[in-house]
């Protein structure tokens, strides 16, 4: 990748080569786990890609009965709702993706504070963020 182009576009090649790709400041040393332009924490533009571990912890999450459009073409919907996730990562930062490999009708069996692993999903021709609790 180049170092040089922190764009969702890049970030999702990442994803398809089985990474999670994050943006590292060598400034302050800040972690990001999506692309950025600038540091979020100094404003600074000295940026580099780092790959992340993929591993963390569960933050938050919320079941989804209405999904956005390309959900709903995917099959979610309200007889078949996905779980979302907010992931506070090892290395720091947090992000969202889908939870997956939990009982989406028994959401009091997902537990916050859960460890969780990064996983990859092939949907049509692009790769997606998913996060499974490990164990």
């Amino acid at each position: 990748m180049a170092n040089d182009v922190f764009t969702r576009a890049a970030w999702e090649r990442g994803l398809a080569q089985g990474k999670l790709l994050g943006v590292r400041c060598g400034d302050c040393g800040a972690v990001s786990a999506v692309p950025r332009a600038l540091c979020a924490a100094c404003r600074g533009g000295n940026l580099g890609w780092v790959e992340l571990s993929g591993r963390g912890t569960l933050a938050a999450f919320t079941v989804v009965h209405v999904p956005p459009t390309p959900l709903c073409a995917a099959g979610y919907g309200r007889d078949n709702p996905y779980a979302a996730a907010v992931v506070r990562l090892v290395e720091g930062p947090a992000i969202t993706a889908r939870l997956v490999g939990v009982d989406v009708r028994r959401p009091e069996g997902i537990r916050v504070g859960a460890p969780v692993r990064a996983e990859f999903l092939r949907e049509g021709d692009r790769t997606v963020l998913a996060f499974r609790p490990e164990g």
